[in-house]
């Protein structure tokens, strides 16, 4: 069985789904037989690239919400990470282009070590609250899970996946993802938003019973297309 998650490095609803999934991944008996694709997804590609800047403010003022009722929102989230086992300081963050780091997770991929730097590249941006938007702060994550910096700085550098990257994107909007995160299961069950462990375990459950056509059930929160509303 092959689930494919439509992602962002930069989405917090995101990295609650990645728990939830994994919860409900511990519970389904066919687990070892279950190949989990992170596939990537842009909030924000009108972001220029090299630029950075904090998010607070930026989303008060996209939302029309003072910076206080932003906050408000965030430690709202920050409280559902913490049930996920999951330390955020949404406050504190910056935002920026997520491309580089897209690219960099299809180089990983070749390498058998996309799932290891997925992990680490959110655990750095919401709980390190590290930057994730350039080559010289993505090498070490790289270096970390295994890769090898010249390769990694090359492909940065010379931009060779960034079609893999629009091709993921082109895919999801094929497939109706308006928003991350967003669940396929063997491209016939769908789910968006950070569903509950418990429901994405029933779609696994399904999936591997019958072979219906596409499913999608109503979305749950999550990031909208071009923002991340929290």
């Amino acid at each position: 069985m092959q689930v494919e998650v439509w992602s962002d490095v930069v989405c917090p609803w995101c990295y609650i789904g990645k728990r939830r999934l994994e919860s409900a991944l511990e519970q389904f008996p066919h687990r070892d037989q279950v190949e989990v694709i992170w596939r990537s997804f842009q909030l924000d590609p009108s972001v220029t690239e090299g630029e950075t800047h904090p998010t607070l403010p930026a989303l008060a003022a996209k939302y029309g919400a003072s910076v206080e009722q932003m906050r408000a929102n965030m430690a709202h989230v920050e409280e559902l990470a913490a049930a996920e086992g999951l330390e955020y300081h949404l406050a504190d963050g910056i935002s920026g282009n997520t491309l580089l780091a897209h690219e960099l997770l299809h180089l990983a991929a070749e390498h058998g070590k996309r799932n290891e730097l997925k992990e680490r590249l959110l655990h750095a941006y919401f709980e390190e609250q590290r930057s994730v938007f350039d080559i010289e702060s993505l090498v070490p994550f790289a270096v970390e899970v295994g890769l090898d910096e010249t390769e990694v700085r090359a492909a940065l550098t010379d931009r060779r996946y960034l079609s893999a990257v629009r091709q993921d994107g082109a895919t999801a909007q094929a497939l109706g993802a308006t928003g991350v995160p967003f669940f396929v299961v063997d491209r016939k069950y769908g789910a968006a938003g950070a569903q509950p462990a418990e429901l994405l375990l029933q779609i696994l459950e399904r999936a591997w019973a019958d072979a219906n056509p596409l499913i999608t059930v109503p979305a749950a929160e999550g990031c909208d297309d071009g923002s991340c509303a929290v």
